[in-house]
C-alpha cells in the first residue's frame, strides 16, 4: 500500500481468498470475483509505474484517475473485510455452550452468512461497474501516454550507518563549533553577577543546530547540579514541555510526571522549587516563536548563579530576543562537506573514488550547499548506485535557482530520495506524519501500526511480519530518512526514531495533498472542515469536546484515529467507526472506560493503544474484535485483563504494565502471541497456571515479566521449563519488584538450555549464586545484551562471558574478587563489547612487558587486593581484552585501595584503546575528604593522558566519609599537637571546597 496504489495490493489476495470453497459464493459471484482480481492486477502494475513519478510531475488527469482508483481500493477492502468478518466471526466460541442453544442459533448464523454472501455479491457488481467507468476514462484520456516512466532501485542494508551516525560530530567539524559555543557560555567580565546566561543557536533547517547543542550538552552537563535537554517544536503543548523539563531534571523523582493531571502554573512552581539552590544547564531545542519562551518556559527558570541555557531556533528575531549572545551556525566548509560525504558513501573520508575525477562529486557537494542534512541524504541516495549513474541522479533532481537556494535544494534532495524508495517504504515513511513534531517514536509500536495498516506483507522467506517491519525500519534509517534513537537504559539497542523537521514537512505535505492523513493540532485545521472521505486522522495537543464529537459523524470511512497528548472531554461513539483499524490515544488525559463502551462494534480493529492513559479496565466486548493484533496497555491503571481477551486468537502483541497488570491464567489460548509484557502476581492462585501455560506460546519473540513478590521453588521451576520451550525467543526481561535470589542449579541442570536465538537477556534484581551454565557461547551464540546479578564468579565463569561472540552490552552485578591472567591477543576476550558496567566492584588491567599479555582483575574492596601497586608500563597497548569498549562504569574503593598501596591512576585505562566515557562511583567509607580528592585527581589524570581523553563522570558515596570533626576528635584522643591538627583541618577545608564540584571536562571549559 502506498500513496498512489492505495489498498489495491491488499485487495487482490483477499479477492482470491473469496474464491475458496469455504465461503460458498454463488457461481456468478465467483466469476465476477475472478474477473475483478485480474483487472486489479493490471491496474496495480500500472499504478506502480505511476507511483515512481513525483506527484507534482504527473499530469493532472493522471492524478485524478489515480486518486479515484485509490479511494475505490479502500472501499473494496472495507467491503471484503466486512464480509470475511461477518462470515468467520459468526461461529460460536466456547465449548461450554449448551447443545440446544447452539442448535437454536444455527439457523440465525446460516441466515447471517447467506445475507453476507448476497451483500458481497451486490457490492462486487457495483465495484466492477465503477472500475469499468474508471478504465474507460483511462482509455479516453490516454492516461498511459501521460505517465513518465521512472525507475526506483532499492539500496541494500548498510552496516556502516550506525558508526557514521556515532561519529557524525567529528565528521562535520563539530569540535571547532563546540569550542566557539562553549566560549560563549563561559563567564566573561561584563556578565551580570549571579545571572543565568542564555546563548541562542540560529540557522536554517538541516544545518545541525540540534546536533551541536546536544554535543555541547553531553560535554558539559556533568559540571552542573542538574541538566535537561527538551525539544519544543511548532505548536507545542506547553504542559508537555514543562513535564519534559521536570522529567529530564530528575528521571527518578518525576518518573510518572506525564501521567499527572497538572496545569501550567503547578508545573512552573514545581520546576522553580526543584531548581532552588541548584546550578542547572538546560537546552530548549527548536523554538519557533517568542511566546513559548516568554509566557511559560522563562517563568519556570530561576536566576540561579552561573546556570546556563541554550536555545535553538530557525528565527533570528527569536534568537536575538531570547539570547544574551547569538551563535549563527554556518554551512560546512568544503573540506568538512567532503569528509561527511565520503564517510557516508564509502565508510572512510580519506578514500578517493577509484582515482576518478572529482567533477561530479564537486557538483553534488556544491548543490548541497554545506548543509549536513542535504549531504547525508544525497550520499545515502547514491550508496549502491553505479558511479556512472551519479550524474543522472544529479540531473534528475532539478535543483532550484530561487533566492533561498540552499533550503529549496535540500527539499529537492529529500523529495528525490523519497521517490527513489520502493513503494512499500514510502507508505511506512508517510505514516510517520501522524506523530507530533520532535516526537521520539517508539520502534516496536510503530511497526505494529504498520502491520495493522497493511503496509507490510509476508515474504516467502518465512520470517514474521514484525521482523520484516524491522527490515523496513532499518532501511529508512539507512536511507537517512529517519534518525535512529537508542534506549536510555541499554546502550546499543535501537528503541525508536526521530524525524527531522524538513523530512516531516515533506511527508506531511505529500500526505495532505492525497488524503493519506489529516493532522489536527492547536494551530491546525478545524474539525468541521474535514472531508467526509478522511481515511486517517491524527490529532495532537487539543481538547476533544462536543464540537469534535459532532463533526466526526461525517467520517464513516475512517481507518485510523490517532491522538497524542489530548484532553478527552467527549469522544464520538465508537459504533460510528466500523472500518477503524487503528485506535491509539497515547498520553491522553481523562480517558475513561466509558469511552470504549461500543468497542465491540469495531470489527476491523487491528491495533488498540491506550498507553500512558488513566484507563483502568476494558469492556468485555473487546472479545468480539477477532482481527485485533496489538493491545497496548503499558503505563495504564489496568490491573486485571477481562477474560474475553482470551478469544482474540490473532493477537500477536499484548503489552501491559509490568508493575501492575496481572498475568492471566488463560494466556495459553493466545497461541499467536509474539510479544508479551505483564506482571506475575505470586500471591494469587493463577501464577503457576500462567507460568506453565507460558511454554505453549511457541511463537513468542519478546517476553518482559515483572513479579510483585518472592518467587517460590515451584514457580521458578515452571518458569525455567517454559522458557526452555520458547525456541523463537529473542528478548527476555525478568524483573522482580524486590531483590530475589535465583535457584541457580535450576538454570543449568536437568538439560535446561535457554533458546539459542536469544539476543537480549535482562535479569534485574534476580541474583544467581554463580554463573548458570546455560549462559555460554555454546548455548547463546547471538547474545548481544546481558544484565545479570551474580554473587560469586570464578575465572571459568568470567571466561564464559568473555567468549560470547556477539556480546555488545554487559551489566554485571557481583561482589566477588577474581583474576583472569595472561590473556594473549590471539585469544582475545570481550571482542565486541562496547559497554561494560560493574558498579559494585573495581577493575584493573595489567600488562606484561615481555609478551604483552593482559591480566584482568575484579575486586570487591573487601578481599585481599589482587593487583599490585606497580605501574603499567607496557609500551604497546594490547588489544586482547575489550578492544572495542567505549563506555566503562565501575566502583573505586578509596580507603581500601589506599590501604593496599594501590593507585587510582594505575588501573590500566590506557589499554582500552576505544574508550570514550568513564563513570566511577567512589566508595568513600572510611576515607577522608583529602583522600577522596586525591583519588579523583588520579582518575582525572588517567583520563587526561589517555589518547582519546574520554569523558569522566564521578559520583561520591560520601555518607560514610570521615569528616573533619571526626578526625579532630580522633586526634584529640591521640594527643596530636595543636599546630599539626590545625594544618590538617586547613588542608581538609581546601579539599572540601575542591571536591564540591566534579571538575571540568577539560581546562577550556572550567568557567562554564
Amino acid at each position: 500500500m502506498n500513496l498512489v496504489v492505495g489498498a489495491v495490493g491488499s485487495v487482490i489476495p483477499k479477492l482470491l481468498q473469496l474464491l475458496g470453497d469455504e465461503y460458498k459464493l454463488q457461481r456468478g459471484v465467483k466469476k465476477n470475483v475472478d474477473s475483478l482480481s485480474k483487472e486489479l492486477k493490471h491496474i496495480h502494475a500500472f499504478l506502480s509505474k505511476v507511483s515512481d513519478v513525483p506527484w507534482d510531475q504527473l499530469d493532472e488527469q493522471v492524478q485524478e484517475w489515480a486518486s479515484e482508483i485509490r479511494e475505490a481500493s479502500y472501499d473494496m477492502e472495507d467491503i471484503i473485510d466486512t464480509f470475511l468478518v461477518s462470515v468467520e466471526g459468526c461461529e460460536p466460541t466456547g465449548r461450554s455452550k449448551l447443545k440446544h442453544t447452539m442448535n437454536k442459533m444455527a439457523n440465525v448464523f446460516s441466515f447471517s452468512k447467506g445475507k453476507a454472501r448476497h451483500d458481497v455479491g451486490s457490492a462486487i457488481q457495483d465495484i466492477m461497474k465503477k472500475l469499468h467507468e474508471v478504465a474507460d476514462r483511462r482509455a479516453r484520456y490516454k492516461i498511459d501516454d501521460l505517465v513518465v516512466k521512472s525507475s526506483a532501485t532499492t539500496s541494500t542494508f548498510d552496516p556502516r550507518l550506525k558508526a557514521m551516525y556515532k561519529e557524525v560530530a567529528s565528521l562535520v567539524g563539530i569540535e571547532e563549533t563546540s569550542k566557539k559555543l562553549i566560549s560563549m557560555l563561559s563567564a566573561r567580565g561584563d556578565d551580570v553577577a549571579g545571572r543565568k546566561k542564555i546563548v541562542s543557536i540560529v540557522g536554517t533547517g538541516g544545518l545541525g543546530k540540534t546536533t551541536l547543542a546536544k554535543a555541547v550538552y553531553d560535554k558539559l552537563k556533568e559540571n552542573f547540579d542538574c541538566a535537561a535537554f527538551v525539544p519544543v517544536g511548532r505548536n507545542p503543548s506547553m504542559i508537555k514541555v514543562l513535564m519534559d523539563i521536570l522529567y529530564e531534571l530528575d528521571k527518578v523523582k518525576y518518573a510518572d510526571i506525564h501521567t499527572k493531571n497538572r496545569d501550567e502554573r503547578q508545573l512552573i512552581d514545581d520546576i522553580r522549587e526543584f531548581l532552588v539552590n541548584k546550578r542547572y544547564f538546560i537546552v530548549i531545542d527548536d523554538i519557533w516563536e517568542n511566546e513559548s519562551w516568554e509566557e511559560t518556559i522563562e517563568c519556570s527558570l530561576l536566576e540561579n548563579s552561573r546556570s546556563r541555557i541554550i536555545i535553538t531556533t530557525r528565527n533570528s528575531t527569536v534568537a536575538e530576543n531570547i539570547g544574551d549572545e547569538v551563535y549563527k551556525i554556518q554551512p560546512l566548509s568544503d573540506d568538512n562537506s567532503k569528509k561527511l560525504f565520503y564517510a557516508r558513501v564509502l565508510g572512510d573520508e580519506e578514500k578517493c573514488l577509484n582515482n576518478q575525477p572529482d567533477e561530479i562529486n564537486n557538483k553534488i557537494l556544491k548543490k548541497c550547499g554545506g548543509i549536513p542534512l542535504a549531504i547525508i541524504t544525497m550520499a545515502s541516495l547514491l550508496v549502491g548506485k553505479p558511479r556512472e549513474k551519479w550524474s543522472d541522479v544529479l540531473t534528475s533532481i532539478g535543483f532550484s535557482k530561487k533566492i533561498n537556494q540552499q533550503l529549496e535544494n535540500t527539499m529537492k534532495i529529500l523529495s528525490f530520495s523519497y521517490y527513489d524508495m520502493p513503494s512499500y517504504l514510502r507508505s511506512c515513511l508517510l505514516y510517520l506524519s501522524v506523530f507530533p513534531e520532535d516526537c521520539n517514536i517508539d520502534k516496536d509500536p510503530l511497526i505494529w501500526k504498520w502491520i495493522a495498516e497493511g503496509f507490510i506483507h509476508q515474504e516467502p522467506q518465512g520470517i514474521s511480519l514484525f521482523e520484516l517491519g524491522e527490515r523496513y525500519f532499518n532501511d529508512l534509517v539507512n536511507r537517512s530518512m529517519i534518525q535512529a534513537t537508542e534506549t536510555e537504559w541499554v546502550d546499543g539497542m535501537v528503541a525508536g526514531c526521530r524525524v527531522h523537521d524538513m523530512v516531516l514537512d515533506l511527508i506531511r505535505s505529500l500526505s495532505s495533498k492525497e488524503n493519506f492523513v489529516i493532522i489536527i493540532d492547536s494551530d491546525g485545521a478545524s474539525v468541521s472542515t474535514l472531508p467526509s472521505c478522511t481515511r486517517r486522522l491524527a490529532q495532537h495537543n487539543i481538547t476533544m469536546g462536543s464540537t469534535f464529537d459532532a463533526s466526526m459523524v461525517g467520517m464513516p470511512q475512517l481507518r485510523s484515529f490517532i491522538s497524542y497528548s489530548c484532553a478527552v472531554d467527549k469522544l464520538a461513539p465508537l459504533s460510528r467507526f466500523k472500518h477503524l483499524r487503528v485506535l491509539n490515544m497515547e498520553g491522553c488525559n481523562n480517558v475513561r472506560s466509558s469511552h470504549l463502551v461500543h468497542l465491540g462494534n469495531m470489527l476491523h480493529l487491528r491495533y488498540l493503544g491506550m498507553q500512558n492513559t488513566g484507563i483502568q479496565d476494558l469492556p468485555n466486548e473487546i472479545g468480539a474484535l477477532k482481527l485485533l493484533q496489538t493491545l497496548n496497555l503499558d503505563r495504564t491503571g489496568v490491573e486485571q485483563l477481562t477474560s474475553s481477551i482470551s478469544r482474540l486468537t490473532q493477537l500477536v502483541c499484548l503489552n501491559c504494565d509490568w508493575w501492575r497488570t496481572a498475568a492471566p491464567c488463560w494466556i495459553g489460548k493466545l497461541a499467536s502471541l509474539e510479544e508479551l509484557k505483564v506482571c506475575v502476581h505470586s500471591s494469587d492462585g493463577n501464577a503457576r497456571v500462567f507460568l506453565k501455560a507460558l511454554g505453549s506460546l511457541t511463537k513468542l519473540r519478546v517476553l518482559r515479566m515483572g513479579i510483585d513478590e518472592v518467587i517460590d521453588n515451584d514457580m521458578e521451576r515452571d518458569l525455567v521449563l517454559s522458557i526452555g520451550k520458547l525456541h523463537k525467543l529473542q528478548h527476555f526481561e525478568f524483573f522482580p519488584h524486590f531483590n530475589a535470589v535465583a535457584r541457580t542449579a535450576m538454570w543449568g541442570g536437568g538439560g535446561i538450555v535457554l533458546p539459542q536465538h536469544l539476543r537480549i537477556v535482562c535479569l534485574r534484581a534476580f541474583s544467581y549464586s554463580w554463573l548458570p551454565s546455560c549462559i555460554s557461547d555454546a548455548y547463546l551464540p547471538h547474545l548481544t545484551h546481558l544484565i545479570l546479578p551474580v554473587d560469586a564468579m570464578d575465572q571459568k565463569g568470567l571466561k564464559f562471558l568473555a567468549k560470547l561472540p556477539e556480546l555488545y552490552h554487559l551489566v554485571l552485578w557481583t561482589k566477588c574478587t577474581l583474576t583472569m591472567s595472561n590473556i594473549s591477543a590471539d585469544i582475545g576476550h570481550f571482542q565486541k563489547l562496547r559497554f561494560f558496567m560493574i558498579s559494585m566492584s573495581m577493575i584493573q588491567f595489567q600488562c606484561k612487558e615481555e609478551d604483552s599479555s593482559v591480566s584482568f582483575h575484579i575486586w570487591n574492596g573487601i578481599d585481599a587486593m589482587p593487583f599490585g601497586s606497580g605501574k603499567n608500563d607496557c609500551s604497546v597497548p594490547p588489544s586482547a581484552v575489550m578492544p572495542n569498549l567505549e563506555e566503562l562504569s565501575c566502583r573505586i574503593f578509596v580507603r581500601a585501595i589506599k590501604d593496599g598501596n594501590g593507585d587510582c591512576a594505575n588501573i590500566g585505562l590506557q589499554y582500552l584503546s576505544s574508550l570514550q566515557k568513564v563513570e566511577v562511583g567512589l566508595d568513600c567509607s572510611g576515607a577522608s575528604a583529602a583522600e577522596v580528592e586525591e583519588a579523583e585527581a588520579a582518575l582525572r589524570k588517567a583520563t587526561e593522558v589517555h589518547p582519546n581523553r574520554p569523558r569522566l563522570k564521578m559520583q561520591r558515596g560520601d555518607k560514610e566519609m570521615i569528616s573533619a570533626v571526626q578526625i579532630e576528635k580522633a586526634q584529640e584522643d591521640d594527643n596530636v599537637p595543636t599546630e599539626e591538627l590545625q594544618k590538617q583541618q586547613e588542608g581538609e577545608a581546601t579539599a572540601d571546597e575542591g571536591i564540591s564540584k566534579l571538575g571540568a571536562v577539560n581546562s577550556s571549559i572550567d568557567s562554564v
